[in-house]
């Protein structure tokens, strides 16, 4: 699935598309959480949809999606990572996700944004672990708060290219995605600021 073809959807479904899209991602869609995210954005630079409620759709996506995981983990047990570790390459990442827990705790959940995969992983594991779901939404929803809305903003400041930048975010992770938020800041500070110049001459 390519962005073009998300696209094509948000304009055939428009809302609901943007939810479902990451509200599903759970099960491994084709397309990687912050190309659609981002996408979210670049629809309401092209206006297609309205920019607040497609934010607010999809953070309700992103954060159910990943409650999901929780809710899965926390009633089905061990048993689910089973099942996640038969397929491909899920077991480096699933113990990777293991060991960030052991580390770094509830903090975990908030790490685990700025990772691929882990992201989708780390609910599983929070759930095992018998975390309270309130301590849970504590760290998740706040975290993917902030995490949409820097995609988001990232997608209205690159439209049409999100797909290209947000593989780049989904194969090199953290490194670009910091690259890239700075840059976008920059952008914007220079935008005010000439704005600012041009209406004082």
């Amino acid at each position: 699935m390519d962005v073009e073809y998300l696209i094509s959807i948000i304009e055939q479904y428009g809302y609901a598309a943007l939810f479902f899209t990451l509200w599903l991602g759970i099960v491994g869609l084709p397309i990687p959480d912050e190309v659609v995210v981002m996408t979210g954005g670049a629809v309401t630079s092209m206006g297609i949809l309205h920019p607040l409620p497609a934010f607010v759709m999809v953070y309700l996506g992103v954060i159910s999606g990943l409650s999901l995981g929780y809710v899965l983990g926390r009633m089905l047990g061990i048993s689910v990572l089973d099942r996640l570790r038969q397929k491909k390459k899920m077991d480096k990442y699933i113990t990777f996700s293991e060991n960030l827990v052991h580390k770094y705790g509830n903090f975990t959940i908030c790490i685990s944004y700025l990772l691929p995969i882990v992201r989708h992983i780390i609910p599983y594991i929070v759930g095992i672990n018998k975390i309270s779901f309130k301590r849970y939404a504590l760290f998740s929803y706040s975290t993917g708060l902030v995490w949409t809305l820097i995609f988001f903003l990232l997608g209205r400041f690159f439209g049409k290219h999100v797909q290209t930048v947000g593989e780049l975010i989904h194969h090199y992770g953290l490194q670009v995605t910091l690259l890239l938020i700075v840059l976008t800041f920059i952008f914007f500070i220079m935008k005010y600021v000439w704005g600012k110049k041009t209406t004082e001459e």
